[in-house]
Formats: structure tokens, C-alpha cells, sequence
């Protein structure tokens, strides 16, 4: 029998939402790598794409390695306006140079407005194409807070991000 080693991480990010620029300090709203319209966007060093940061974050974190923050630093000028597939490109080369390979990912984007049942294929597909994987390994929900605090309203959008990593044991470059 094949022994597999597997791994966990978890990844969470949160964002004000303000009025778009020029009016106001928020960015375009994006998510999975997906423009969304709306009034209000992110308030971010980089492009404040939530989505791909919590899943940055869990694929670090399964491998134990630093936090997003700890890796391209807000302080940083050159993260400023940073397209986020650039930190999901890093993880996932570093999640492959320990010899791992995702399982699957299952997020979980929480804001009142707006509503994105429309685009989750749609984000689901950037996703997968961006870490190399099939389609069915990603899954993509997206909730309400039905009213309550800064996310219920329209103040803050929030990503939580679980990913399963295997591995073939022997295999990778660290433990």
C-alpha cells in the first residue's frame, strides 16, 4: 500500500470595502482573479484580492511556511497594486518544492453586497488554472453575514480557506 503524507492549512483574510477610487480609497473589487462591479472595492496595499490571499495563506501554512504579510510585506513599494496571482504563483512553488501537491480547497467568501453566484465558476476556473489544478479540486461558497457588524453592512469583505495537501512519502526536498 502507497503511504501518503498530508497536510493542512488554513488561510483567512479580511478587507474594508470603500467607495472606488477616485471618490473614495477603495480599489476594483477582484476576487479569484475576477473584476466584479461595484461601487466599493478593497482598501489594499496590493490589489486586495481577499480570495486569493486566504488561499495563499493556507497553502503556507500547510507547509509551515511564513504568512503572506511575512513574504511580501505592505510596507513593500513593490507589492503596491500587486496583481495577488503573484502570491499565489509563490505558494504554490513552494508548496511543490516540498514535494507536495494540492488535494483540494474548499473557501468560503463571506460579504453582504455584491452578490457573487454569478461569478464563482468563474473565479472557481481562475483558481484551479492558477495553482495547476483541475477544476474539481476547487470549491468556492459564498455567504451573507445577513446584516451583522462591518461585513453585514457592506463595510468589510472576509475569506476563509482550508486546503488538503498529499504528498508521496520521500519524496520533496524538506520535510
Amino acid at each position: 500500500m502507497e503511504k501518503k503524507m498530508l497536510r493542512i492549512g488554513h488561510g483567512y483574510d479580511l478587507h474594508r470595502l470603500e467607495v472606488r477610487k477616485p471618490a473614495g480609497k477603495g480599489r476594483a473589487f477582484v476576487l479569484g482573479g475576477v473584476e466584479i462591479e461595484h461601487d466599493r472595492g478593497p482598501v489594499a496595499h496590493s490589489d486586495g484580492d481577499a480570495l486569493l490571499h486566504a488561499i495563499t495563506d493556507a497553502l503556507l501554512g500547510a507547509i509551515g511556511e511564513p504568512d503572506i504579510g511575512q513574504l511580501f510585506p505592505d510596507d513593500d513599494p513593490r507589492h503596491e497594486s500587486q496583481d495577488s496571482r503573484v502570491f499565489l504563483e509563490e505558494a504554490i512553488t513552494r508548496v511543490r518544492d516540498r514535494g507536495y501537491r494540492l488535494i483540494n480547497l474548499d473557501a468560503t467568501v463571506i460579504c453582504e453586497r455584491p452578490k457573487l453566484s454569478g461569478y464563482k465558476e468563474l473565479m472557481k476556473a481562475n483558481v484551479a488554472a492558477g495553482l495547476g489544478v483541475d477544476g474539481e479540486q476547487v470549491n468556492i461558497k459564498a455567504k451573507t453575514h445577513e446584516g451583522v457588524d462591518a461585513i453585514g453592512r457592506g463595510e468589510a469583505i472576509e475569506v476563509h480557506c482550508v486546503v488538503l495537501l498529499g504528498r508521496d512519502e520521500g519524496l520533496g526536498k524538506r520535510n
